[in-house]
């Protein structure tokens, strides 16, 4: 799996998010944006794009993630930064 494929993946089950995805081989860094987030605690937001890969984190095919979430304002704010 690469990065591209994750991407597309996490798309195809939350098609209202932005997707930024890095990484090779099984570890991968998520960057999801949408008004999705928006209210929910940092528990609940990690949940949701978890759930769109549980089953190849089970298979072994992805192994690590590092899940960033934000809403489109958040976002905005963190990409002036």
């Amino acid at each position: 799996m690469d990065a591209s494929s994750v991407k597309t993946l996490l798309e195809s089950h939350m098609s209202d998010c932005e997707f930024h995805v890095a990484g090779e081989g099984s570890h991968y860094d998520i960057q999801a944006i949408g008004d999705v987030f928006e209210g929910l605690r940092p528990v609940k937001k990690q949940q949701l794009v978890y759930a769109a890969l549980a089953d190849h984190i089970a298979d072994g095919s992805i192994h690590a993630v590092n899940i960033r979430t934000y809403t489109p304002s958040e976002w905005q704010s963190q990409s002036r930064q």
